[in-house]
């Protein structure tokens, strides 16, 4: 599975690598970090693709903390290394085969690609103090019911793992984690452009998410978790 992403397969079929999503994503941990007043001085991140998030997050934290990303992508390291700077390196690596420590990892929709998940989970715990995940919750009634969305993303975005909030958080604690915090996050209804007739569909999913977000991400796609753990 390695080769769709050292291979250009998954920059065929994501040629942004996602670019657009990050500023999203980088508050997303920075309101974690505030949620627990964590202020990290080293932050590593495992899969970082164009680096954008940690682009966008370092001007969220003081000048003096240090990034790191590293990818096994080519492609993706192409893109980001024009993203480099002060502080901000990335990395043609895997951040599992170094002896580098973290004040704090970002695993930011990532475990999903991994074939060996639990093997990668126990070699990434000693990189870090903290850790950050960010994982879609692709397992919901709705993708279960319809099948293709399923397919969809093991197609076109590499998921080989389908997540609930529960095996999610399982998977982390099975693995040695102790999980501290965890939210839901709601992409499909912050961040994708859409037609009047789609934001019309989106309303009664608005609703639920407001109502709760836990039996929301149950019932539909578009949702994702982030946990805090260590």
């Amino acid at each position: 599975m390695t080769d769709v992403y050292t291979g250009g397969k998954y920059l065929e079929h994501n040629p942004t690598w996602h670019v657009e999503d990050s500023p999203w994503k980088a508050r997303q941990i920075y309101r974690m970090l505030e949620r627990h007043r964590l202020a990290p001085e080293t932050v590593g991140e495992i899969g970082c693709g164009a680096g954008e998030v940690l682009v966008v997050l370092q001007k969220m934290l003081p000048a003096r903390v240090s990034f790191h990303g590293y990818d096994i992508s080519p492609q993706a390291l192409e893109l980001a290394r024009p993203r480099r700077g002060r502080n901000l390196e990335f990395h043609h690596a895997d951040l599992l085969e170094s002896t580098e420590h973290f004040d704090l990892v970002l695993t930011m929709d990532v475990m999903e690609h991994v074939e060996d998940v639990f093997g990668f989970l126990r070699r990434l715990r000693p990189r870090g103090d903290y850790h950050i995940f960010h994982i879609p919750l692709d397992m919901n009634v709705s993708a279960v019911l319809r099948g293709m969305p399923l397919i969809w993303a093991r197609e076109n975005l590499g998921h080989l793992h389908y997540f609930s909030a529960e095996t999610a958080l399982a998977i982390l604690r099975d693995t040695g984690y102790m999980v501290m915090d965890h939210f839901y996050t709601a992409a499909v209804l912050e961040l994708r452009r859409s037609t009047p007739r789609q934001r019309l569909i989106r309303i009664p999913s608005l609703i639920s998410w407001r109502l709760s977000p836990a039996l929301t991400a149950k019932l539909l796609s578009g949702f994702s978790l982030l946990v805090l753990a260590r």
